[in-house]
């Protein structure tokens, strides 16, 4: 199973900013999140998600919520 967790790196270590539970000597693979990445990724998803919830076919579906 594939997890994902929010962590830093904090004076030589990683830090896990949630606790979770894991068996000692689990494996894991560590994609490092660069601060520019992450503006970058977050600005090209955005489009994504506008596209998808702003739009006027979803005020057909808000109209029959009101009813």
């Amino acid at each position: 199973m594939l997890s994902t967790v929010r962590a830093i790196f904090q004076n030589g270590r990683i830090k896990l900013l949630e606790p979770i539970e894991i068996p000692e000597g689990t494996h894991m693979l560590v994609t490092l999140l660069l601060e520019e990445d992450e503006r970058f990724w977050l600005r090209a998803s955005q489009k994504s998600l506008d596209a998808v919830w702003e739009n006027s076919e979803d005020d057909v579906y808000a109209e029959l919520l009101t009813r």
